[in-house]
């Protein structure tokens, strides 16, 4: 009898723990996340003054794991139209085989395998925005006049970490990817697809130091073919980094030719751990190749972190755009205040 209990026992144990296992396995393979940007923006371009509140962006995340796969859905709302112009759009839907660090595929929606910038988060970006050649040559508001697609697309894309040192990191990534070429949430409209691959070297923790290129086509502009050279440093809430990009292929506005070209350099570093970081950035963006057409903007900031899940940055730029008509009104003044919050 004292046996038959001890049986029953250890059974009803055994099925309770497989319960519970499973409805763990449920709550700890998924996680529902997102964050929140409001802005606050003034400038005195044209000699006149502008200034607004803006809801930036809204996102909400769910993030999961399904045996060797990884998965995610990200829906977005912002006023990138402009203000008053709300759009909630889906900008994440993939799955990646995950099992081999070597090897793994990704496919569905998600950012494009071009420069280091593209793949940074906004809320942990550290700017007011990505810097202006990122926005126009890594499928934003694209010089091509894609629609704005934060960087992504639909497609297939292979990547890897190869030749792990002493210690297990490992030195060098590779990235290659597959796609319509249209942006987030459309069918490819030319048949033909976009190709984009990226390499990069870590000879020592925290340093990168990669080449990115990009070739093919818009239904409604052609060809268009593109690289980028890049650098960063990132340890220790101390980020450096610089990217220069180079677009070959006609634009939105014909008139501008096929050429453009731009650059950026950043420092952020902590004045208190964890708490307040200052930054500056020099970026140029020549949206014709010839700095006639070129928009160069001298910032710097504080960022502030209130709370892991609270900060407020600030930013001044000096903006110098020689695409304005009037030479007495290239030089301007640019201001920015953003409060983030996460979830």
């Amino acid at each position: 009898m004292r046996k038959t209990l001890l049986a029953s026992a250890l059974a009803v144990f055994t099925l309770a723990a497989n319960a519970q296992q499973a409805t763990q396995k449920w709550y700890d393979n998924i996680k529902f996340s997102g964050y929140g940007m409001l802005q606050y923006q003034y400038e005195d371009k044209d000699e006149g003054e502008h200034n607004e509140f803006n809801l930036r962006l809204a996102r909400f995340i769910l993030d999961g794991k399904n045996g060797e796969f990884d998965w995610r859905v990200q829906i977005q709302g912002t006023n990138a139209k402009g203000p008053g112009e709300p759009t909630v759009q889906l900008i994440d839907i993939f799955a990646e085989w995950v099992k081999h660090k070597e090897f793994r595929v990704k496919a569905g929606q998600f950012k494009r395998a071009f420069t280091f910038e593209n793949p940074t988060n906004p809320i942990t970006q550290g700017w007011y925005a990505y810097a202006n050649v990122i926005n126009a040559l890594s499928g934003f508001g694209d010089r091509t006049g894609e629609k704005s697609s934060s960087g992504r697309d639909i497609g297939v894309q292979v990547q890897g970490d190869l030749f792990p040192n002493a210690v297990g990191r490992r030195l060098l990534h590779y990235q290659l990817g597959v796609y319509n070429g249209e942006g987030i949430n459309s069918k490819d409209k030319d048949q033909r697809k976009d190709i984009i691959g990226g390499l990069w070297v870590m000879p020592i923790q925290g340093v990168r130091i990669g080449a990115f290129g990009w070739t093919g086509s818009r239904a409604d502009v052609g060809e268009k073919n593109r690289y980028a050279l890049s650098a960063e440093y990132d340890k220790d809430e101390y980020t450096f980094r610089t990217e220069y990009l180079h677009s070959q292929g006609k634009g939105a506005d014909a008139s501008l030719g096929d050429k453009a070209d731009g650059w950026y350099v950043f420092g952020i570093v902590p004045v208190v751990k964890s708490k307040v970081h200052a930054k500056a950035r020099y970026q140029c963006y020549r949206k014709a190749k010839e700095w006639s057409s070129s928009k160069t903007m001298y910032e710097v900031g504080v960022n502030y972190y209130i709370t892991k899940k609270l900060q407020l940055n600030l930013e001044y730029a000096r903006v110098n755009d020689r695409s304005i008509a009037n030479p007495d009104k290239h030089n301007y003044n640019f201001f920015d205040a953003q409060f983030d919050f996460r979830f």
